[in-house]
């Protein structure tokens, strides 16, 4: 997938980001504020989550459990120090769980992350769009 898209479009690409990965380890890249957090509350949605989404900016690691009983973790490791701390708030098991787990910053924990991941890069274009590519 490689397109741009508009917020009015988000619940869509959110939709497709999820039919079209093939694995549950997703991989957010892109500048602090090009939507990342944004799409990534509507992947939750689209899978079921009716809880408040938000950044774990702080805690590292959110949880969040679908409609149907599936967990979702959401990751946020812009304020991680080192692989370290991530090693210590035991990210292994949760990338081992085979649950999704949507990792904002993933280049600070570039060794830990598995190879089965899906790299999602999002930047801002022309005109308040954003392009989207999945590898």
């Amino acid at each position: 997938m490689n397109k741009d898209y508009s917020l009015s479009q988000i619940r869509e690409i959110a939709e497709e980001v999820i039919k079209t990965s093939k694995h549950k380890i997703l991989l957010f890249n892109g500048e602090m504020g090009v939507g990342k957090t944004t799409l990534i509350k509507e992947i939750c949605a689209s899978l079921g989550v009716q809880d408040t989404i938000s950044s774990p900016t702080f805690s590292l690691v959110n949880e969040y459990i679908t409609s149907t009983g599936e967990t979702i973790y959401h990751f946020d490791f812009y304020r991680i120090k080192d692989e370290e701390e991530a090693l210590d708030m035991g990210v292994e098991d949760y990338l081992d769980s085979n649950n999704w787990c949507l990792i904002e910053w993933p280049e600070n924990i570039k060794n830990l992350v598995p190879l089965n991941s899906v790299n999602i890069h999002i930047k801002l274009t022309a005109n308040n769009l954003r392009n989207i590519q999945l590898k």
